[in-house]
């Protein structure tokens, strides 16, 4: 499988730079929760800070992109794939420790298991991650919660490390610009792991909220192929974006292989061996007849990645610099 419009060059030349770290036109698909979408033109699972610097190295000298595969629940990849360098952090960030009521994180460890991990520790205060199919970083970078709390409600500092700047540090919450569902990171700045601070609780309350988050979640949210809510609601806790697309009577619209969910209509569903390219225009058709109709322009919660049109992605990797060290 090739990357379509890849800078072959400027590929040659990163490849060369990462040696046996990296792997050629690798499918993302299987690496999100759509699945659909293009490959990789290059992909690296670092072990280390000092394979990072090696990413950051290439990046350097090709000028490619970089892209952090998390658990891909958040992704669309489109059907050309992704001109840049993608890396997954597994091989670095995937370990948990407890210290009495401080929890230590990779960026690679998936959110329902850090719940479930605190809560068999006798914590409380991340229970609402279990139903959130993320990993920790991508959690960060898109401030996750649900349930009434979030990332931001616990979270004490990130370990970062800077592709462009080639800097490694901790950089306290405060200074992440954390948001209803967004932050201040940028693509170059990658969360190898997290500092949270919990409370003890009861165990076995703590058991019983597990149960009905994983509970409401089954009874309210579709499974399948998709990325969970798609836009962002425009007045939390006020006005949901579901309630507006659910009351233009969107529920099941249907655009090639991508339809809008009919049990609830802030999901949009891949069919199995779908098209990115239908998603995409779904979720555009969807987002115009909002705004058409009640006068709010949807910000999608999904992050698009390759989609060459997209003017929101070339305006943000223009002009937005990351969290400031």
């Amino acid at each position: 499988m090739t990357v379509q419009g890849a800078d072959t060059d400027a590929v040659a030349v990163a490849a060369e730079v990462l040696g046996d770290l990296a792997e050629s036109s690798v499918p993302l698909a299987p690496m999100t929760t759509y699945r659909v979408g293009g490959a990789a033109a290059l992909f690296v699972r670092p072990k280390s800070v000092a394979d990072l610097h090696v990413v950051a190295e290439a990046i350097d000298r090709s000028g490619l992109p970089v892209l952090v595969v998390g658990r891909g629940s958040n992704l669309l990849v489109a059907d050309e794939g992704f001109r840049g360098i993608a890396l997954s952090l597994a091989a670095l960030g995937n370990d948990i420790e407890i210290d009495g009521d401080m929890v230590r994180a990779g960026g690679a460890v998936a959110l329902p298991v850090l719940a479930r991990r605190t809560v068999a520790a006798g914590l409380q205060g991340f229970e609402w991650a279990v139903g959130v199919p993320g990993s920790v970083g991508g959690g960060v970078r898109m401030n996750a919660g649900g349930h009434g709390s979030d990332m931001a409600a616990a979270l004490v500092d990130v370990e970062l490390f800077d592709l462009l700047q080639r800097r490694h540090g901790h950089v306290a919450a405060g200074r992440l610009g954390l948001r209803f569902r967004g932050s201040d990171l940028a693509d170059h700045q990658v969360v190898v792991s997290v500092r949270l601070q919990l409370a003890y609780g009861d165990r076995e309350r703590s058991e019983v909220e597990l149960d009905d988050i994983v509970r409401w979640r089954r009874e309210h949210q579709p499974g399948g192929q998709n990325a969970g809510s798609v836009f962002v609601n425009p007045i939390p806790g006020e006005l949901a974006a579901g309630a507006l697309i659910d009351g233009l009577g969107l529920r099941g619209m249907r655009m090639g292989t991508a339809h809008v969910s009919d049990k609830h209509a802030n999901f949009i569903q891949a069919d199995d061996g779908g098209s990115a390219a239908d998603v995409r225009a779904l979720m555009d058709e969807v987002r115009r007849l909002v705004a058409e109709h009640t006068g709010h322009l949807l910000r999608s919660e999904v992050r698009l990645v390759g989609f060459a049109d997209d003017e929101h992605e070339r305006e943000r990797g223009a002009l937005f610099a990351g969290v400031s060290w």
